[in-house]
């Protein structure tokens, strides 16, 4: 009687412990990431993102099916980064769907997602010396009260294999999942003003850059005409505007036009310029019969530059480490255009580690010139630049096609590392201290409030090519299918220049992906079955055959 009052007191104990022990983990739930680089841990700037929203949030997700082991992951680390939102708040909602499931409604629906700009991926892969093709949606759709936005969830390379491909998808999870929440739930604060008049690119030739960033800010062209009849007017309406931005002008400035700028500046205003030292592009090359020469940009900003601390050089960067040009082989009905290496154009990257540059692909050039630093107290980064083997050709040059058919001197190419894009951070003097005013103006300033620049030694880098009077996708090269990483970087220095470094630091975020090596399995597969298979049912059979002949040699002796 004693013995079963005991269990019944034990078992009490241990049935309100239980219950105690549940009560406090729903009261404090926690979930914890032991992953080495920190895989399932948001960033601050994506939980603010996820916070904002207020009203049901829905995502849907097409990557669902028989999918490859490596979008397999791809679907685990979407779904993982999901519940880490969810976990965050609870108004978002999911739904996972497979478009290909129902065959009889299989053609419409790869019909209707590709008309709404969710392209399938064709995965072909080679088994047993078999080729198989599978068809699927990397992509989602997030919805929030009256808008829709795309979510890509693989980024395509035709450089990489598909495991490097599927690394670098996850690796942007977090980030493209944040940009469309912030696209969805923020409302644009920040205006920009594209300059014009001074020869800047026209805007078929920036429409992909604009595009871009028209999401996240408001866009005006802004003219500097009006300087020459009203430049205090004109000043104060470009007050307005939180940054400039000069893609490739051609044409001089003038001193009040300059004044007007630099006072801009003065009172806190960011700035992007995108412009070289010589007069050179391919458009010239090809409209002149494949030759042309280089001459000095004479734009008057030397010492608008200069007292901002950097120099753009009359010169041009050439590097063997370089993207190809087309060049027409062949004669008549027989010419093709293939892709030879092209020195006028520098593919740049950073060892700066900074979060404008960090993390994004080589950035293609064409015909860029250096920049030289200055010592001036600002804060200078850089964050483009070339490889070693560069040569410097300066200005009156004869730049033809047919020199990609000629071997280049290795040997020449020894000038080392050039500066191609530089950050300006701090307090900058005017250009216009202790000068003469080329007009009057109440209110002058020699000093800046803290503020940014980044000067970038080349219009192309903004340029998007152009196809049947249509734009390209900036930094898509049409003769490789290659894309570079122009517009992530450019997209980066917009978000920095404007203070909105969340999404920066989301996009720089690190995440290891360890795979199986595919083409050592299929080359090894037989070992390996060999040894999984074969070998313990040998050294089975070998036991057993022992065991017996043991056994029957013990025995038979008795």
């Amino acid at each position: 009687m004693t013995l079963n009052k005991s269990n019944l007191i034990s078992s009490s104990i241990t049935l309100i412990a239980i219950i105690v022990i549940n009560v406090i983990s729903n009261s404090f739930y926690k979930r914890f990431d032991l992953t080495k680089d920190d895989r399932y841990t948001l960033s601050e700037a994506t939980k603010t993102i996820v916070d904002s929203a207020d009203t049901p949030l829905i995502i849907d997700i097409f990557l669902e099916g028989n999918l490859p082991s490596e979008f397999k992951l791809l679907q685990s680390e979407t779904k993982q980064l999901i519940e880490e939102f969810q976990s965050l708040n609870p108004l978002i909602k999911v739904n996972y769907i497979d478009p290909l499931e129902d065959e009889s409604k299989r053609e419409r629906n790869i019909k209707e997602l590709s008309r709404s700009g969710l392209e399938p991926y064709v995965n072909s892969k080679k088994v047993s010396g078999k080729l198989t093709q599978e068809l699927l949606f990397p992509w989602g759709f997030a919805s929030y009260k009256d808008r829709t936005i795309k979510i890509p969830l693989f980024k395509k390379s035709i450089t990489e294999d598909l495991q490097a491909q599927v690394a670098n998808s996850i690796q942007q999870l977090e980030y493209n999942f944040a940009d469309a929440f912030q696209q969805l739930t923020r409302d644009k604060s920040k205006t920009i003003a594209i300059l014009k008049g001074n020869g800047q690119l026209s805007d078929i030739y920036i429409t992909d850059f604009l595009q871009t960033i028209q999401p996240y800010y408001n866009i005006a062209p802004f003219t500097l005409d009006s300087v020459a009849s009203n430049p205090k007017g004109t000043l104060n309406q470009l007050k307005n505007y939180d940054l400039i931005i000069s893609a490739k002008p051609n044409d001089a400035f003038s001193e009040n036009e300059k004044l007007v700028l630099d006072q801009y500046t003065m009172n806190g205003g960011k700035s992007l310029w995108l412009t070289e030292g010589i007069i050179m592009d391919k458009d010239s090359l090809y409209n002149a019969s494949g030759t042309s020469v280089s001459v000095a940009k004479a734009l008057n900003l030397t010492d608008y530059f200069f007292q901002y601390g950097v120099r753009i050089n009359k010169n041009l960067v050439k590097d063997l480490y370089s993207a190809p040009i087309p060049l027409a082989i062949g004669e008549g009905n027989n010419t093709q255009f293939q892709p030879v290496q092209w020195q006028y154009s520098p593919l740049a990257s950073s060892e700066s580690k900074h979060p404008i540059s960090d993390n994004i692909d080589l950035v293609k050039f064409d015909f860029t010139s250096q920049i030289d630093t200055l010592k001036n107290g600002i804060k200078k980064t850089i964050l483009l630049e070339s490889t070693e083997r560069t040569k410097l050709e300066g200005p009156l040059k004869t730049i033809s096609l047919n020199s990609v058919t000629q071997q280049p001197d290795v040997d020449n190419y020894n000038q080392g590392k050039q500066t191609l894009a530089v950050l300006l951070e701090g307090e900058f003097n005017s250009v216009y201290k202790n000068r003469v005013l080329p007009f009057e103006l109440s209110g002058f300033k020699d000093k800046s409030s803290p503020t940014k620049q980044i000067i970038i030694a080349d219009g192309d880098v903004i340029k998007n090519e152009v196809s049947r009077n249509r734009p390209l996708e900036l930094g898509f090269e049409r003769i490789t299918g290659r894309t570079f990483g122009n517009k992530e970087f450019l997209l980066n220095a917009v978000n920095y220049l404007l203070d909105d470094t969340g999404l920066i630091n989301i996009r720089a975020k690190s995440v290891e992906i360890a795979f199986l090596d595919s083409e050592k399995i299929e080359n090894q597969k037989g070992i390996w079955q060999f040894l999984n298979i074969i070998l313990p049912l040998l050294l089975l059979g070998a036991f057993g055959f022992v065991f017996n002949y043991l056994r029957k040699r013990k025995y038979a002796s008795k």
